[in-house]
């Protein structure tokens, strides 16, 4: 396993299409940030996220997908995954070692590429209220729809059942 290479964007595509999940792509400008993002994307309807990648302290890897617009704050994060220490962001090296995708390009999508399940899914409830969910396709040229309830049957078969969090309930 450690020497595959990591799926690409036809990959993936592959692969939803073998789970029988609907999906619709768009080409644009590569995208850096939700700023960027949020310029260029138009009218494309549905929740736009933004994706964490983290680890703590005893090197746990997350991945945590939420609303674009979420404010996150890194030590109320930590007490709801169950994170040793502080959280930090992992660094490119990490992030494509383990999910195969370049800064820029992560989304949920990238679980594909953890075949030793070495991070950890979380997720945003309020994404499984909205359809579709936009994400990279493992590439940040482009952006892919898919309904919530696939997005979680994709993420269930890749073996990355996720952590749903409600950020929106009053603690």
């Amino acid at each position: 396993m450690e020497n595959e290479p990591p799926f690409n964007d036809s990959g993936l595509f592959a692969r939803l299409d073998a789970l029988g999940l609907t999906h619709e792509t768009v080409e644009h400008d590569a995208l850096y940030t939700v700023e960027q993002s949020r310029a260029l994307r138009g009218d494309l309807p549905g929740a736009h996220i933004k994706n964490l990648f983290l680890r703590d302290k005893k090197r746990r890897m997350f991945l945590v997908t939420v609303l674009e617009s979420r404010e996150m704050d890194l030590k109320a994060l930590r007490q709801q995954i169950g994170a040793q220490g502080n959280l930090s962001f992992g660094n490119a090296e990490l992030l494509m070692q383990h999910l195969g995708v370049i800064p820029g390009a992560v989304t949920p999508f990238s679980v594909i590429n953890d075949r030793d399940g070495n991070v950890t899914m979380v997720l945003d409830r309020a994404l499984t209220e909205i359809d579709p969910v936009n994400a990279h396709p493992l590439r940040n040229d482009r952006t892919t729809a898919i309904a919530p309830g696939d997005l979680l049957t994709f993420l269930k078969a890749e073996n990355h059942a996720p952590l749903i969090l409600d950020f929106d309930a009053k603690s």
